[in-house]
């Protein structure tokens, strides 16, 4: 694809950060909402004299995420600085990983709008630490959080195989369930914990050589990343179309306008001054420890839909929509562990939790659902002891944290489908209207109606329909 007789060439730089206990290289903390400067250290401050210790964690996040992308892990790492001033990053430069990336030559198999699918080679994928925040008041001030200081940081490193901006947001869309599945990160664009960094040019179709790439800084959300390409891909056809020549750039993305404006000329690898890490050791890597890493890497989201589909007759479309999270994914697996029909347990995630979801604006591990109390109220409906009206009361319920048989017992919600309790019913009904059995034996359907109608109110409301419908017409029948 591309913009009148020029080729689209794109390629992304995505950040994800990872879900450890603590920094990359200090024992800070690592948590999202809290004071500024709250969780911090001498380390984090960039302190004269103080040293690093590599998180051994983050490492094995990393070669997760290298696995659940085809990567091969390099059998020897060694950390590098990234030098550059800038008053979230005290230390002046970044820890990271420049020549010898954790993982290299990986793919993601991306599924298009028109049901093909394309592999976007990675090119590689490093750990390194992400910087603070600036805030910049409105009393005159700027503030500078280093919370963030240190996170730890997967950066994945796309080939420029992506063609267009719908391109670019399906591999996004598709990189972001592949993390997620591997439980190293919850991925969240409003927190900041994916990020991507974008590459695009334009060359006449034909030619054999890139045009000159204009790079687009952080930007956190998958609609602005398209936006941006849809602008930057307009803006630089129309300077080919008119002679000119397009510049190497630094640019970024201005939502209001849904532009992108220029930031910096001509910003390169040089800039950096990379050179080797002098307070860390080098890292090696063997088969034990990947092979350790591997057994613990959760079922990949196409797994699970394979899983679904074949062993527990779920619809394929169902099966992509239950596997859009890990969190969901998981909270399916363990109501069909805990003996819920999986068809039924399926389409209450589907259809009322995520509604519920919704209309609350809350993920699923804020709200008080559990596993076991939706497997329990699926199982009521399963055996008759609620019917499928009387659920929607349980159901409001167990998303308040009640347990589901004893909130049914409590509001005399339970069905009362025990034959002889039914039968005696029953007999006090029928013997209490002859002409309704006269009415039935002549053809009339709605004496039916009306006997079932007599029978629902003497249970009020508890008898289980199915079951007295049936005991109904057998006993007509001897009368």
């Amino acid at each position: 694809m591309g913009t009148g007789n020029f080729e689209t060439t794109i390629g992304l730089e995505v950040h994800v950060e990872m879900q450890t206990n603590s920094k990359l290289m200090s024992p800070s903390p690592v948590h999202y909402g809290d004071e500024p400067n709250e969780n911090t250290n001498v380390i984090d401050f960039g302190y004269p004299g103080v040293l690093p210790v590599a998180n051994k964690g983050a490492l094995e996040f990393g070669m997760r995420a290298a696995l659940a992308l085809h990567a091969t892990i390099s059998p020897f790492i060694r950390w590098d600085r990234k030098n550059y001033f800038y008053p979230d990053n005290p230390k002046a430069y970044q820890t990271t990983q420049s020549q010898t990336p954790l993982g290299t030559n990986g793919y993601l198999d991306v599924k298009l709008e028109d049901g093909s699918v394309k592999r976007v080679r990675i090119k590689e994928l490093h750990v390194e630490e992400d910087a603070g925040k600036n805030t910049h008041g409105t009393d005159g001030y700027s503030y500078v959080d280093l919370n963030r200081q240190g996170t730890p940081l997967i950066e994945i490193v796309s080939e420029a195989d992506i063609s267009s901006p719908e391109e670019a947001y399906a591999y996004l869309e598709q990189l972001r369930q592949t993390i997620l599945f591997t439980g190293i990160s919850e991925a969240k664009m409003q927190e900041g914990q994916m990020r991507a960094d974008v590459n695009i040019s334009l060359r006449p179709y034909g030619s054999d050589t890139y045009g000159t790439k204009v790079e687009m800084k952080n930007i956190n959300s998958f609609n602005y990343v398209r936006n941006a390409l849809y602008f930057e891909e307009k803006r630089q056809a129309e300077v080919l179309r008119a002679g000119g020549v397009i510049q190497q750039e630094t640019r970024r993305y201005n939502e209001p306008t849904k532009s992108t404006i220029l930031m910096r000329v001509k910003e390169g690898a040089d800039d950096y001054r990379y050179f080797p890490e002098p307070d860390l050791a080098p890292v090696v890597i063997d088969q034990a420890w990947i092979d350790k890493v591997a057994a613990e890497l959760p079922k990949s989201a196409a797994e699970r839909q394979h899983d679904y589909v074949t062993n527990l007759s779920i619809e394929p479309y169902d099966a992509e929509v239950l596997t859009q999270t890990l969190a969901m994914a998981n909270f399916y697996d363990a109501t069909v562990a805990a003996g819920a029909d999986a068809k039924r347990a399926a389409n209450y995630l589907i259809g009322d939790v995520n509604a519920y979801m919704n209309k609350h604006q809350v993920e699923l591990s804020e709200t008080q659902l559990t596993p076991e109390h939706l497997a329990g109220m699926i199982r009521l409906i399963e055996d008759g002891t609620i019917s499928t009206k009387q659920a929607k009361q349980v159901f409001e319920a167990i998303m308040d944290g009640e347990e589901p048989e004893a909130f049914a017992k409590k509001h005399g919600l339970v069905q009362i489908s025990d034959p002889a309790v039914l039968l005696e019913w029953i007999t006090t009904v029928l013997d209490a209207n002859p002409q309704s059995i006269e009415d039935f034996k002549g053809g009339k359907d709605r004496a039916t109606g009306f006997l079932i109608g007599q029978l629902m109110k003497m249970s009020k409301g508890q008898a289980n329909p199915t079951v007295m419908n049936k005991l109904l017409l057998e006993e007509l029948a001897k009368r």
